[in-house]
């Protein structure tokens, strides 16, 4: 029951930490408190073209290309928003889960499920000790020992409070349902601005011909997400016809649009994913950051493990990735205080310019959702000192 690392949350970033990590000769056990990784999914699963160009993905887990995007506003106004090029795939987010377990475990990768993560004790001790993880399943009470530990739990993770790092404090809330689809021509992608229906963010439909993702996000303060779900799907009635779709699976969850927080790694562990704030601020796209900070991650494990050195990973902040938000960081604000139709129907106004189409072409379709690590020219930084 010792291992290198323990993985807590076997999603996107748990699960890509763990395959990599494993790769690399790391003794890792990933847990999750899921029987089943395909059930609860928290994400609408929207790959950006950056995501698609970068990384592999396994064969039957992407959707069809999509490169056309409406913006509505609430009055139902239209913008339409075209590119050459294949800008999102939406993920068959079970299916994707269940191909990258079976890469992590052959691979290496010991996997518990159906476990949860309870505590940590030894995870501010001195820097040599094993820490020692305190875990349950089926009601029994588990205990292993772990050189790193790392959190992939959430954007409430109970691994950055054990291990003191810093904590998520702002997130909106998002639920959708999915639908088969009836087929559709040409894939798209419908984003709506609605003060009431999405306060502070915005509501979506995603039909690629093969599933259609109907959902709403905002900020949880006097926001009922299934009732706001109800009245947007009769509002958008005369643009997408839902009678005799089949559902398939609804979705929820917490999303963090603070940014990357600062404090997410100490000589004990790690922060990687949602419970790194590891979400685009604006947009709250997270799968991106999911799949680069995780590798990132696996990297400066890897090296502390090689080395035996603690302090390696006290350089794994999140002060190297703030900076490239500080505008989406103020946009987010901006996007905050649109709390009535009227002010949201007028900035629609400003999008239907030359120069707001162009903002609106820069949000769906540039390629900086999250920094490479190569960019920002850090990687001599994770070296040991000595």
């Amino acid at each position: 029951m010792n291992y290198d690392v323990v993985i807590v949350g076997a999603g996107l970033a748990g699960l890509q930490c763990a395959k990599l990590l494993a790769r690399r000769d790391a003794k890792v056990l990933l847990v999750d408190r899921k029987s089943d990784l395909t059930a609860g999914v928290h994400t609408t699963g929207i790959f950006v073209r950056k995501t698609l160009e970068d990384f592999d993905f396994p064969a039957g887990t992407l959707g069809r290309a999509v490169r056309d995007v409406s913006l509505y506003s609430p009055r139902l106004k239209r913008i339409d928003l075209a590119s050459d090029k294949d800008e999102f795939r939406v993920g068959k987010m079970g299916t994707l889960y269940r191909s990258m377990l079976d890469e992590s475990v052959d691979s290496g990768v010991e996997f518990m499920s159906g476990t949860r993560y309870v505590s940590a004790t030894g995870a501010q001790a001195s820097r040599l000790r094993n820490i020692n993880v305190k875990l349950e399943k089926e009601g029994k009470a588990l205990e292993v020992h772990t050189k790193v530990l790392i959190g992939a739990d959430g954007a409430r993770s109970r691994v950055a409070r054990d291990l003191g790092l810093d904590e998520n404090s702002e997130w909106i809330v998002g639920y959708e349902e999915v639908f088969q689809s009836k087929g559709v021509e040409e894939p798209r992608l419908h984003c709506f601005l609605d003060a009431k229906l999405a306060p502070g963010y915005l509501a979506w439909i995603a039909d690629d011909g093969e599933e259609i993702h109907i959902g709403v996000g905002g900020y949880p303060a006097d926001f009922n997400p299934r009732e706001a779900l109800r009245s947007f799907k009769d509002k958008t009635r005369c643009l997408i016809d839902l009678t005799n779709s089949e559902l398939t699976e609804s979705r929820g969850g917490r999303i963090p649009v603070g940014g990357v927080l600062r404090r997410i790694a100490c000589e004990r562990g790690l922060l990687i994913g949602d419970a790194a704030g590891a979400v685009s601020p604006l947009t709250a796209g997270g799968l991106d950051p999911a799949l680069r900070l995780s590798k990132f991650a696996a990297e400066v494990v890897s090296r502390r493990l090689a080395t035996n050195d603690p302090r390696v990973l006290s350089s794994y902040s999140g002060e190297l990735f703030r900076a490239r938000f500080v505008s989406r960081l103020w946009m987010r604000r901006i996007i905050k205080s649109f709390s009535n139709q009227a002010l949201l129907e007028a900035s629609f106004a400003i999008l239907r310019t030359r120069v707001g189409s162009s903002f609106a072409k820069h949000v769906f379709f540039g390629r900086g959702s999250f920094p490479d690590v190569e960019e920002l020219g850090v990687v001599a930084a994770f070296r040991p000192e000595g």
